[in-house]
């Protein structure tokens, strides 16, 4: 049995203007990792060189245990995946995308789909063209879910759905995780979705991955403090993960064990910490 429900090494792409460079993740069985980054940062090349939809320079990328390109076949029914741009014929209704499903993959649970329209609040009978951004989401969220995937490969997702729905979306994808032997992949570049069921954290900025991480460890390891600049000079270099200076003093992102014991630490979100790595590599 494979310990990993994805495995990434070493993984580069190149293009004329942009560089996936020496990516490596790692998602445990029964765990969700979100992949944060802004636009451009490379995420989605990321996503579609997991599902192999494009070719890797180098590197190998291992899913469920079997090689991404040498066993896709084998694996496609036990993945279930949602891109930024669901893939749907616009003249189908959301009726009749699940009697096509059911023909495409052998584990079609058309029971369970139509509790996911219900749920979601998709329209059965209007057709795909219609639909609004989000509601396109949604249907491409319940298809995904629908046919016993024990991986979903999630890009932008919650992308167009209002708050309510978003929050709903989010709680289904972590009941589905309940099951050890489920996993979920999510991209986002809304952190605070993420920070409420991740537990990884992968930050990606302009083709390399700043951090990768357990989320509680992160919010262990990592804290904010605001002190002057020349009490941030005392600190070693090595302690700090990004400063933001101002004329009212330097806010900072630390290290919390290499912080004097008399510094006040105070507790930091995943947002606030990818917005400060980020300026700090700028």
């Amino acid at each position: 049995m494979y310990a990993n429900a994805i495995e990434v090494k070493d993984l580069c792409k190149t293009y004329p203007e942009f560089s996936l460079e020496h990516l490596n993740l790692t998602l445990p069985n029964g765990c969700i990792m979100g992949l944060v980054g802004e636009n451009g940062a490379g995420k989605s090349t990321t996503i579609k060189l997991i599902l192999d939809m494009i070719s890797r320079d180098s590197g190998s990328i291992t899913l469920l245990g079997k090689d991404n390109q040498k066993d896709i076949r084998l694996t496609k029914e036990d993945i279930g995946v949602v891109l930024d741009e669901v893939g749907i014929s616009e003249c189908l209704t959301a009726r009749q995308v699940g009697k096509i499903m059911k023909h495409i993959f052998k584990n079609w649970d058309m029971p369970v789909y139509e509790a996911y329209l219900k749920k979601l609040d998709i329209p059965e009978q209007k057709t795909f063209k219609e639909f609004s951004r989000g509601m396109k989401m949604k249907l491409g969220i319940a298809v995904a879910m629908s046919h016993h995937a024990k991986l979903l490969i999630l890009d932008e997702a919650t992308s167009g759905l209002d708050p309510v729905i978003r929050d709903e979306v989010i709680d289904m994808f972590s009941e589905f995780t309940r099951d050890e032997s489920h996993s979920v992949l999510i991209s986002s570049h809304i952190v605070s979705d993420l920070e409420k069921i991740c537990d990884y954290i992968a930050f990606l900025h302009k083709g390399k991955l700043l951090l990768c991480e357990e989320k509680d460890v992160l919010m262990e390891e990592y804290g904010i403090i605001h002190c002057t600049a020349e009490a941030l000079k005392e600190l070693e270099p090595s302690a700090i993960k990004g400063k933001k200076v101002s004329a009212y003093g330097v806010e900072a992102i630390v290290r919390r064990d290499a912080v004097p014991g008399g510094m006040n630490i105070s507790p930091i979100n995943l947002e606030e910490l990818f917005i400060f790595m980020v300026k700090e590599v700028r």
